[in-house]
């Protein structure tokens, strides 16, 4: 997709070009066997919306309700890929995709990007006034408090487990609206009263790819990997100087407990490039006798925005 917005002169977007030929190529791969890929569900939720993104609409979708299922769902060979979301810009890492990571066989294979718009929906309710009770996952209550402070003060705020169950819940209550994505509201049929009430305008959501699947250099890669440092001083600097010295650019540091020794922590890092090119894989080299512990998690295109 890189090399295809690269070579676009118009007068279609970057973004409608490449959508275009990722319809293109999930019809043509649907042809011989469509794509399963597993996501957090149920239907409706951006992690959907992620899957059919990276996929396209040729991909069968497989809702799981958990994201431990997603990766399970892989392993025992459900589905093809799956989908699990690891960041959002404003409230911080998923740490139940971190810490499957280092226990799963599966690789790193490719990573989605989704601007986070919410929107209000309701059933029932033609306007704001009428509006008594909103339903929503306590994340997106969040990324939208100050939208609901001003608009709607004196509804109550009702946390559910997706922003596709608080869809359905209202499509089913009186006087009640939901705090969701587009798709939430065509899955459920609700109408959308009041669009993009996000707090933050730039709120995205990072997902990564997961899958049995090395994907080769394509120019513009990241490389993920997960390291413990050994109990001595000066550790963790040690562990990131063979990065500095090859000249690799980091892009993510994160530390997650170890869930395997009380204050032992997982350092979760993303490096620009892939473990095949020369600097990369000199560092990596270096790393294994500095580090306690070191796995590649996986090399992949960056995600095409």
């Amino acid at each position: 997709m890189l090399r295809i917005k690269k070579l676009n002169q118009g007068p279609l977007s970057d973004e409608t070009v490449a959508r275009l030929f990722r319809e293109i190529m999930s019809a043509c791969l649907a042809l011989e066997r469509p794509i399963t890929v597993s996501y957090l569900g149920p239907a409706g939720t951006f992690s959907e919306k992620a899957a059919l993104k990276h996929f396209g609409e040729g991909a069968v979708t497989l809702p799981c309700p958990s994201i431990d299922e997603v990766y399970r769902a892989v392993e025992s060979g459900a589905a093809d890929f799956g989908i699990v979301p690891v960041e959002n810009s404003t409230e911080g890492a998923v740490g139940r995709s971190l810490d499957l990571m280092p226990q799963t066989p599966l690789k790193i294979c490719g990573e989605v990007v989704i601007r986070i718009h919410h929107h209000l929906m309701s059933k029932t309710a033609t306007d704001l006034k009428s509006i008594t009770r909103v339903f929503s996952h306590g994340q997106s209550l969040a990324q939208c408090h100050e939208w609901l402070n001003s608009h709607l003060p004196n509804a109550e705020r009702v946390a559910v487990s997706s922003n596709a169950e608080a869809a359905r819940r209202a499509g089913e209550e009186a006087d009640s609206a939901a705090v969701a994505g587009e798709m939430a509201a065509e899955h459920y049929g609700l109408t959308i009263l009041a669009s993009n009430i996000e707090d933050e305008p730039n709120n995205t959501t990072r997902f990564l790819i997961v899958g049995d699947y090395e994907p080769q250099p394509s120019g513009k890669d990241k490389t993920s990997l997960v390291l413990s440092a050994k109990n001595k001083a000066g550790a963790v600097y040690e562990m990131l100087t063979p990065f500095a010295r090859s000249g690799v650019s980091m892009t993510k540091f994160e530390s997650r407990p170890s869930r395997v020794a009380i204050w032992e922590y997982l350092f979760f890092v993303d490096i620009e490039g892939h473990r095949s090119d020369a600097n990369i894989a000199e560092a990596l080299e270096q790393l294994k006798s500095i580090a306690g512990y070191v796995k590649v998690l996986g090399s992949y295109p960056q995600a095409v925005i």
